[in-house]
C-alpha cells in the first residue's frame, strides 16, 4: 500500500523532496548517475502510484521505454534533500513522457535546474505481456500535469 503523499501540485507540476543518501555519492563526491536515476523513480512514486491515484494502477505495469539524464550543475550529497519538479512532456495513447527539474535544498524554484532528464513510460499488462491503453481518468490526470511550450503549467 502506498498512501504517504509526500508532494505538492503546483503551476509548474508535482513536487516531491527525495532525501539524499550517503551511499548516494560517486568518488568525486558527486551523487552518482546510477543513483540519480533512482532518486528519479522515487521522486515519481509519489506522484504517479499511491492508492487513490487514478494511475496507482500503473505500478503492476509500467515499463521504462527512454531515459534521458543531462547535468547542468553538481549536485552534493551535503545539498539534498533535493527538490524535483516533475510534469508531462508527452501524452499518449499508451505512454507518457515524464519530465524533472532537479534542484539543491533551498535553490529558488524558478533557477536553473541543475539536472534535467525524461522518462517516456509505457503502460504495460504483465500477464498478456503487451502494452495496453491509458484509461481516460489516467490521461486526464496527467494531462493536468502538462506544461505549454512556453514552459508554463496548467491549471490544477
Amino acid at each position: 500500500m502506498l498512501n504517504e503523499d509526500s508532494g505538492i501540485a503546483t503551476a509548474d507540476g508535482y513536487v516531491v523532496e527525495v532525501p539524499v543518501r550517503w551511499s548516494d555519492m560517486d568518488v568525486y563526491q558527486h551523487i552518482n548517475h546510477a543513483r540519480m536515476v533512482t532518486l528519479l523513480e522515487e521522486a515519481r512514486i509519489p506522484w504517479l502510484f499511491l492508492d487513490g491515484r487514478p494511475t496507482a494502477p500503473l505500478r503492476d505495469g509500467c515499463l521504462v521505454a527512454d531515459l534521458h539524464v543531462r547535468y547542468q550543475a553538481q549536485l552534493r550529497h551535503s545539498e539534498g534533500p533535493l527538490k524535483v519538479t516533475m510534469y508531462v512532456e508527452r501524452l499518449r495513447a499508451v505512454d507518457v513522457t515524464v519530465g524533472y527539474e532537479v534542484r539543491a535544498a533551498g535553490a529558488a524554484p524558478d533557477s536553473k535546474p541543475a539536472v534535467v532528464a525524461r522518462t517516456q513510460l509505457v503502460a504495460f499488462d504483465v500477464d498478456a505481456q503487451r502494452v495496453t491503453r491509458l484509461t481516460p481518468e489516467q490521461k486526464e490526470y496527467l494531462g493536468s500535469f502538462r506544461r505549454d511550450a512556453d514552459g508554463a503549467g496548467s491549471a490544477r
